[in-house]
């Protein structure tokens, strides 16, 4: 914990030397950290009408499905290669190289290539999100989907249910037998 004296900002041209020693990574000691929550900034906190500016709330990134993220990956490298192939040919056609056409060419061929990756993706978490269901849509077509399998399970099982109890009492009240 540090003492009241130390939090006191340096005055006049002291500033500039007490933020060149902590260095641009360390903490600014005026701010309290969850740990270093002090009697002061508690009873601040509990005050009527505090309204701090902002909350944290920690959000956790979903991951990419697999194979949109197989898809991200193949995209990135076609594109960067097709960067790079685009900077060769560049750089060959302004030192007038024999190899300028053949570069050119094979970076409007990578070029439609890339731009094929890039579209590979959109459309792999297109089809994801349709199969297996998005959680914000409310008009998902896989939700609908898994309800109606649900419903056929269900009277599936109901189906089940009714034949073995008519198998348990020996075929009674059976109009006809087969």
């Amino acid at each position: 914990m540090d003492t009241a004296e130390r939090r006191v900002a340096p005055v006049g041209g002291d500033a500039a030397r007490e933020a060149a020693r902590r260095g641009p990574g360390a903490p600014d000691r005026d701010i309290p950290t969850h740990e270093e929550r002090t009697e002061e900034t508690v009873a601040a906190q509990e005050a009527p009408g505090y309204r701090p500016l902002w909350i944290e709330e920690p959000t956790p990134r979903r991951r990419l499905p697999d194979p949109v993220r197989t898809a991200a990956v193949r995209a990135v490298l076609i594109v960067s290669v097709t960067l790079i192939q685009a900077m060769v040919a560049f750089l060959c056609t302004m030192a007038e190289s024999w190899l300028a056409f053949p570069m050119v060419i094979s970076s409007i061929v990578s070029t439609v290539v890339a731009t094929w990756a890039a579209l590979d993706v959109w459309v792999t978490r297109q089809v994801w999100n349709q199969r297996n269901g998005v959680v914000s849509a409310p008009s998902s077509t896989a939700r609908s989907l898994r309800r109606e399998r649900r419903r056929i399970r269900r009277q599936a099982r109901a189906a089940e249910r009714t034949q073995e109890r008519i198998r348990r009492r020996g075929g009674a009240g059976q109009l006809s037998h087969s």
